[in-house]
């Protein structure tokens, strides 16, 4: 992982994210860890599905190699 993307990732930790996965799933959540493999757990998750309807996850631990990006939710 680059410095760049893991000084963003800790600057937005306890924030809300975005993230893109394999299979175009997109969840958000508030992101609570990360580590230098991209795995992420977010707290507090939400699937977001076709046509803005969205289902509650809660805690979420997602794998590093399904993450296509994360993005501060804040900032889309």
């Amino acid at each position: 992982m680059s410095d760049a993307a893991q000084r963003l990732l800790e600057e937005n930790l306890g924030r809300i994210v975005l993230v893109k996965l394999r299979g175009n799933k997109l969840l958000r959540g508030k992101l609570r860890s990360f580590d230098i493999h991209l795995n992420i757990v977010l707290e507090e998750a939400d699937a977001i599905k076709e046509g803005g309807e969205t289902e509650r996850l809660g805690t979420v631990i997602i794998r590093g190699e399904n993450v296509i990006f994360v993005s501060p939710a804040g900032r889309l």
